[in-house]
């Protein structure tokens, strides 16, 4: 007898459907196809205890499953519950007349309890795209399938409830999430506010100026300084996420199984990867292609700490994708497409002992030492990084007193305020929706200078010898600020304290 069951495999963060064809003859055989990794060729042995341990068993006859599409590569052991409720169907052991309605996925433990999935998001949405009535998964991933309105969801412990669904009719309880309802009652504030941090003061303007406009943003200055806990800090100054953002994000931690109970992320991501990361860890990719750091901080921050003690071979992989908002693994059967819009936010020491420009320390590195140092990070990928800042230890007196700094509540909504006017001023520019992602095209059309502007721009270029990939950095910053101060042009206090943040083009520092 022929049955077929229907599961899902995930590529980049879209689902694709897999028909599992079972057939039941004379003969005696367990034949599997349709390229499956070694996960799923030893799923035979976990259904057979499975099934055994709940009053069932494997038919003693040829068994012949195709996983279709048969050129398209399989992986996991997400297929157990799917395999198992065909092989029982095909043999006549439950009743079937409604399996193909419903998209089934879940892993079996040896008594037949059900282990968690990943991607289950993405599967509910192929779900309902192609109109199945129900998925039947996992409990544990239940509130995070039902996300997805006009399918049902039924979240199972064990595959005796699946079977007495199927057989008997014996209901089972369906998820039911009100998407909005949910995403709005967990937009709680972050647990880390910059009401926390003493001092600081022009260090928490630049944070806010980078979070106004979306820029990538480096610290420098010598250990205990406290650039890690300024950046911990910059989640809670961006604006609030949109549920379509949400749902965005969602997704991509979906995939890689880190989604939370509550089901929907709400709170931007923050990723911190240690420096001993590998390219492929960062960016994405390995033999089944999987996320990487940069796209599980999609619409959030990945701050790099230390950043001169990543291989430099690390660093150069995430040019493109900081530049595409998106990064693509090619693959010889296949290429999968991860987003990856992130502010990148670094910090490092000015020089190897840390304290390189510190009066109170001796300099204990040689320049060539400093030199080699510093020589790590490649122009190409500084001309990323709109906004580099020296921070400096706070003084004691600063530390011991008692008066908490501005909250990140106040912070935000001046962020979220010039956000708003940046939306406004790009709603008929493609792909553009924050100052950070302006082209040069963009630049000279929407950061016009007056006079007195230019003469100031290019006197401080002269004086401070920066470099020309300046220039359009601090055009991009000054638009920000401006934005920030609810102005329409671009003024010369604005371009003045733009210029401030481009310390690592001074000469002295990167020659």
């Amino acid at each position: 007898m022929l049955i077929k069951v229907y599961g899902s495999a995930v590529f980049g963060v879209e689902a694709t459907t897999i028909t599992v064809e079972v057939n039941i003859d004379k003969g005696i055989g367990y034949h599997l196809v349709g390229l499956p990794d070694n996960a799923i060729k030893e799923s035979n042995y976990r259904i057979a205890a499975a099934l055994q341990n709940n009053g069932f068993k494997i038919p003693g006859k040829k068994i012949t499953i195709n996983m279709a599409p048969a050129d398209l590569r399989k992986e996991g052991s997400a297929y157990d519950l799917t395999l198992a409720l065909g092989i029982l169907a095909a043999s006549n052991q439950i009743k079937s007349p409604d399996i193909d309605r419903y998209l089934i996925m879940g892993e079996l433990s040896l008594d037949g309890t059900l282990q968690p999935i990943k991607g289950a998001l993405p599967i509910a949405i192929k779900a309902q795209e192609e109109g199945y009535k129900g998925f039947i998964l996992p409990k544990e991933n239940a509130k995070e399938a039902a996300i997805v309105n006009k399918l049902e969801v039924y979240g199972v412990e064990s595959i005796k409830e699946v079977i007495e669904f199927f057989d008997n009719g014996t209901p089972l309880e369906q998820t039911v999430i009100d998407t909005r309802a949910e995403f709005y009652k967990q937009l709680d504030f972050p647990e880390f506010d910059f009401s926390d941090v003493r001092g600081q003061e022009s260090i928490k303007r630049c944070m806010e100026i980078a979070a106004a406009g979306g820029h990538n943003i480096i610290l420098i200055g010598p250990p205990g300084a406290g650039k890690t806990m300024l950046a911990k800090r910059l989640p809670s100054i961006l604006p609030p996420m949109t549920l379509h953002e949400a749902l965005e994000t969602t997704k991509i931690h979906s995939v890689v199984g880190k989604v939370k109970d509550s089901g929907l992320m709400s709170q931007r991501p923050f990723r911190s990867p240690h420096h001993t990361i590998s390219d492929v860890a960062l960016v994405g990719g390995g033999t089944y292609p999987q996320p990487g750091e940069i796209s599980l901080a999609h619409n959030g921050v990945l701050f790099l700490d230390e950043l001169p003690e990543f291989k430099r071979s690390v660093l150069e992989v995430m040019r493109q994708p900081l530049e595409d908002r998106d990064v693509t693994i090619s693959r010889a059967r296949f290429t999968v497409t991860y987003p990856s819009s992130f502010m990148l936010v670094a910090s490092m020491n000015p020089s190897p002992g840390g304290y390189f420009n510190d009066p109170d320390a001796p300099v204990t590195s040689s320049p060539a030492e400093m030199q080699r140092y510093l020589s790590k990070i490649s122009g190409p990928l500084l001309d990323r990084i709109d906004i580099h800042i020296e921070v400096t230890p706070v003084p004691f007196d600063k530390l011991s007193e008692d008066r908490k700094g501005e909250s990140s509540k106040e912070i935000r909504k001046r962020v979220t305020k010039a956000r708003e006017i940046q939306t406004t001023r790009f709603q008929t520019v493609e792909k553009v929706h924050y100052n950070a992602q302006m082209s040069t095209k963009q630049i000279r059309k929407f950061c016009v200078l007056d006079e007195d502007s230019k003469l100031l721009l290019k006197t401080a270029m002269e004086r401070l010898n920066l470099s020309a990939r300046a220039y359009d950095r601090i055009l991009k910053v000054a638009r920000t600020i401006a934005d920030l101060d609810n102005q329409k042009d671009i003024n010369g206090s604005h371009i003045s304290e733009a210029i401030q943040y481009r310390s690592l083009d001074r000469e002295g520092w990167l020659g």
